[in-house]
């Protein structure tokens, strides 16, 4: 069942589109991100899932109702972590999550019942009297985590959830998503320009890239899309005409010196490849990332307004070969 559906979503700003014609579906349960590089389009797309924004045209629907003619309904479903921190730092953790519960017109009771109930799952029960503003960034972040589960939301809404936060604290929020999306049941839709938050959380994503969708499948579908490992080589002058008659190489693209090609079966055929390209300054072999995904998608030359549905016919393909 479908958590959040759009069809033809856009929103334009004075001529300029930041959202074109957006077709989404999420399903109930699920972790999903939307990726892509600042000024994508994906925080235009919460701001719109959220009733924040109008949309220009099209239509959204979010937990069955729709953006535009039941946004109350749409608010009382969702739950918003914001990109900037929006917590009152002169009030304490406690004081944070009665307020948000008392607008939302919770029963005392089940307020504070709930209260009790999202400090532990955020691990800050011991620190729940302690001013925000003594707080870490990761800890505030875990706070407003939190805060956005007090009212028992369907959906759940994170925009950039990890930045600027050191590494250790990244892998916190991301153990509270995972536990928040298993122990509450709750949707989560998340936006990120880290590959490595993408592919270790979601279920399924999508690569926004002026505010269309270029590319949507389960993390692992995407990596398998790429053809195969990927060998990075440093090179000045690549012969690639020689290496474009490989037929176990799949793509072949080249940006700051580096050759990066996809290559079935590379440790069989590293050797030929090196022989063919000529003298190299330095080679590495890998499986695919997010990364390569996301540079096939936004930066390959290849790609045009028909990306879409190139990415399409690639799924295709590679689901009827299994």
């Amino acid at each position: 069942m479908a958590i959040i559906e759009t069809e033809d979503l856009t929103k334009e700003y004075d001529g300029l589109i930041a959202v074109n014609k957006l077709n989404l579906k999420v399903e109930e349960g699920e972790i999903f991100g939307l990726l892509g590089p600042n000024g994508a389009g994906k925080s235009t797309t919460l701001l719109m899932l959220t009733t924040i924004v109008r949309p220009t045209s099209g239509t959204a629907r979010v937990n069955g109702f729709d953006v535009v003619h039941q946004p109350d309904h749409v608010r009382r479903s969702i739950g918003i972590v914001f990109q900037d921190p929006s917590s009152d730092d002169t009030l304490t953790a406690y004081e944070n999550l009665k307020l948000h519960g008392m607008l939302y017109n919770m029963p005392k009771d089940l307020r504070e019942k709930r209260i009790k109930e999202v400090l532990e799952l955020v691990d800050l029960t011991d620190r729940k009297d302690d001013l925000v503003k003594q707080y870490s960034g990761g800890m505030r972040r875990r706070l407003e985590l939190g805060r956005g589960l007090m009212h028992h939301p369907k959906i759940v809404f994170l925009d950039e959830p990890t930045l600027g936060l050191d590494p250790q604290s990244r892998e916190n929020i991301w153990h509270y998503v995972e536990k928040l999306s298993k122990e509450e049941r709750i949707s989560v839709i998340i936006t990120t320009h880290y590959m490595d938050e993408a592919d270790k959380l979601c279920n399924r994503l999508a690569i926004i890239d002026k505010g269309r969708i270029v590319a949507s499948d389960s993390p692992e579908m995407l990596k398998k899309v790429i053809g195969g490992d990927v060998i990075n080589i440093k090179i000045k002058y690549p012969d690639l005409e020689k290496i474009k008659k490989l037929d176990f190489v799949k793509k072949i693209t080249e940006k700051n010196g580096i050759v990066s090609l996809a290559v079935t079966d590379a440790n069989k055929h590293l050797a030929q490849i090196l022989q063919v390209i000529g003298n190299v300054d330095s080679v590495e072999l890998r499986s695919p990332t997010l990364d390569d995904v996301f540079l096939l998608w936004k930066v390959s030359p290849q790609r045009d307004e028909s990306a879409e549905g190139g990415w399409a016919e690639k799924i295709v393909n590679y689901r009827s070969k299994k």
